[in-house]
């Protein structure tokens, strides 16, 4: 390869990656229905590989997976929507314990004066923002109702979704093989092989991971209940949500629901039966679920999970976040396959031997 046909390529990659950040916007709807496809194809593969046509195989799956989805938001969003507006109608009480309760408690752990601290105008204006939810609501759709472009573009993107999923639910195989021909014959070998090691860590992490996320959420909800937490939904799905980041949905978790607990029941002994069930969770993530679901195929550090998902927000907002630790995770096949050949390169196995 010449110096100008490596700047040209270089030139090239940057060009793409500038319109995929111009693009960004309207790339929702593809993102998520290209992540749908790729959880979908292995199980429309085993449906055609039992005799059923590709265009059936397609059907059902995508069938199975739109109700699923949709029953998951039909249970959960009432739910939680109820959760939340007892959250912020309680919020205020909260308050005053922490004023009665919490900071002479914590002043006198600490040993400083926090008797100062007046939290009655933090009262007041959640107490503002609860007496106005109602009109704001009514004001936010009243708002996307006279703003056509907004909602139609919501709307657009709604159905997009399902739509981009089945054509490449129904293509992917074909779109797959297309790729594979294209590549230089020179290449292909260890390009394909970097796209099994590739499709083996996204598998683990699309498949596997969204399933650990979900059985934290159910653990975490069910246990809380069974505590007689208010807000067990809530802050069970919100750390279910956040445990794709290691042990940060086990922290976020047990820091919200002790707090709630405190405030609720203002004893040691409904906070002992918090702890126990966030360390049944967690117990049951370590020896159940990652080993059975993820194993070692993905790998990466809690650090570098925590840097991808914040690089991607900030990169391309909402799909930055979609796309990061999938990005990440191929980043970590390719590091690993560079390392191999560093490994064999002369420069590594160079002899120090100058005599």
């Amino acid at each position: 390869m010449t110096e100008s046909q490596k700047w040209y390529r270089l030139a090239a990659l940057a060009a793409g990656g500038y319109l995929l950040y111009l693009l960004s916007p309207v790339l929702t709807p593809f993102v998520a229905g290209a992540v749908l496809a790729y959880i979908g194809d292995p199980v429309v593969d085993r449906l055609e590989s039992r005799g059923l046509s590709r265009l059936l195989s397609v059907v059902l799956v995508f069938v199975v997976l739109l109700a699923a989805i949709f029953a998951l938001m039909l249970v959960l969003i009432p739910l939680l929507e109820r959760q939340i507006v007892l959250f912020i109608s309680k919020l205020p009480t909260y308050i005053d314990w922490v004023q009665r309760e919490g900071l002479p408690a914590l002043g006198a752990l600490l040993g400083i004066d926090l008797g100062g601290l007046e939290l009655g105008a933090l009262k007041t204006a959640v107490s503002d923002y609860w007496q106005q939810a109602a009109s704001s609501a009514r004001g936010v759709v009243s708002a996307l109702s006279r703003s056509g472009a907004t909602l139609l573009g919501w709307l657009a993107n709604l159905i997009l979704i399902p739509v981009v999923t089945f054509y490449l639910l129904r293509d992917w195989d074909v779109m797959v093989g297309r790729i594979r021909e294209l590549l230089p014959r020179r290449f292909e070998p260890d390009v394909v092989r970097l796209a099994r090691a590739s499709d083996e860590v996204l598998g683990a992490f699309f498949r596997g991971q969204l399933i650990v996320m979900l059985a934290l959420g159910f653990i975490y909800s069910l246990g809380l209940s069974l505590v007689g937490l208010e807000l067990a939904l809530l802050i069970g799905v919100l750390a279910g949500l956040v445990s794709f980041v290691p042990y940060l949905g086990f922290i976020v978790g047990i820091m919200a629901a002790g707090i709630a607990a405190i405030m609720q029941f203002q004893d040691a002994v409904h906070l002992l039966y918090v702890v126990a069930v966030f360390g049944v969770g967690q117990a049951i993530e370590g020896m159940v679920l990652q080993p059975l679901l993820l194993g070692e195929r993905i790998g990466l550090h809690p650090v570098a999970v925590i840097f991808a998902v914040m690089a991607g927000a900030q990169l391309f907002g909402f799909i930055g976040v979609l796309l990061a630790l999938p990005v990440a995770a191929i980043v970590m096949v390719l590091l690993r396959y560079a390392h191999e050949h560093y490994m064999d390169s002369e420069l590594f196995n160079q002899s120090t031997d100058r005599s």
